[in-house]
């Protein structure tokens, strides 16, 4: 049994794990294990936003970052998902990864004056949001081995068995700054404006979690049961976050069907979301009857098959500091993504 956290980046604790040392999982789940080199990545999400039928503006713009993706310097991986949001607008989300500051930065100038530097197109959103996390600020956790997804795709390998999970606080627990830190957040968003762009500085310990499944290799009773029976109410939680997240610190929230390269629909999805703090997320998986719907589906599911479920599950949650963070709209409507942030603490100020 290994632990969550890799040897090179664990250190004397000052704040205790929620488990004993002796603690025993009742399942295996794995995590992904970067070459000791690697001391930061980057998660870039790269959105357009539109309603109704996608127009050629749209359709134009998403063959240009994948382009661009494809260039000197671009990602080691990316993967596109689109989801309906809570005013009614289309958003596709284009996330890419890097291991190296050096090539994104390279990258990265050029494609935020492409996407976000001109005029606002009629009828059609796009926005940049982008973590640089120290490794010290994220964890991953998988289900099974063999498919990694997201930031894990960049990763050296897969890990043994590990034994911080399947506990409340264990996400904290696989978070390595956790051993010393409480990551509590600080200070307030605020808005910078350039031309029709807004750029949104958020505050320091913000929270994202990407947790996906894939229903891709279930057979016929597994991919019933869990079509009909769980992911209805993951989709209610989801919708929850989304609609009336604000209020437990959730700003943003999407549930994402993955897509392939033609746009279609794949049997892949993830609920992506933007939290004030890693503590306000805990507090609604810990509780909130949403998640304890989720839970319980999911338990049920899992128990009911065992070692023959074929469902894989994944996550990645980043708590990142003041100056790992940059969000930028441009033409997207006030509830997108961080734009919430800006709107709550506009809200809460005498």
């Amino acid at each position: 049994m290994e632990s969550a956290i890799p040897s090179h980046l664990q250190t004397a604790r000052s704040r205790h794990r929620r488990v004993p040392d002796d603690y025993a999982p009742p399942y295996p789940s794995f995590v992904a294990r970067h070459k000791p080199a690697v001391t930061c990545v980057i998660m870039a999400y790269f959105g357009v936003q539109y309603r109704g039928e996608r127009s050629a503006a749209a359709t134009d713009a998403l063959a240009q970052i994948a382009t661009r993706f494809a260039r000197e310097n671009g990602p080691t991986h990316w993967d596109r998902a689109q989801y309906v949001d809570q005013a009614g607008y289309t958003n596709v989300v284009s996330v890419a990864y890097w291991d190296d500051a050096g090539r994104f930065d390279a990258w990265f100038d050029g494609a935020r004056e492409a996407w976000t530097g001109g005029g606002a197109t009629e009828g059609v959103g796009s926005f940049i949001e982008v973590l640089r996390p120290h490794v010290a600020r994220y964890e991953t956790l998988f289900s099974s081995l063999g498919r990694p997804e997201g930031v894990a795709v960049l990763a050296d390998g897969m890990s043994g068995e590990v034994q911080e999970h399947a506990y409340w606080g264990g996400m904290r627990d696989r978070i390595p700054l956790s051993q010393t830190d409480a990551m509590t957040p600080g200070g307030e968003p605020r808005v910078i404006r350039d031309g029709a762009r807004i750029r949104v500085v958020a505050h320091d310990n913000l929270c994202l979690i990407r947790s996906g499944q894939d229903w891709s290799d279930t057979e016929a009773s597994e991919r019933k049961m869990y079509l009909d029976d769980v992911e209805p109410v993951l989709r209610e939680g989801m919708d929850f976050l989304r609609d009336d997240g604000v209020p437990i610190g959730c700003y943003a929230n999407r549930y994402m069907r993955v897509v392939d390269a033609e746009g279609r629909p794949t049997e892949k999805s993830y609920g992506q979301s933007w939290w004030k703090s890693l503590a306000a997320l805990e507090r609604w998986a810990e509780s909130h009857p949403t998640h304890v719907r989720i839970f319980g589906a999911a338990m049920k599911y899992l128990s009911t098959l065992g070692p023959n479920a074929k469902l894989r599950l994944y996550h990645e949650v980043t708590v990142a500091g003041a100056d790992e963070q940059f969000f930028e709209y441009l033409g997207c409507h006030e509830r997108t993504g961080m734009l919430t942030a800006v709107q709550v603490a506009r809200a809460t100020t005498p």
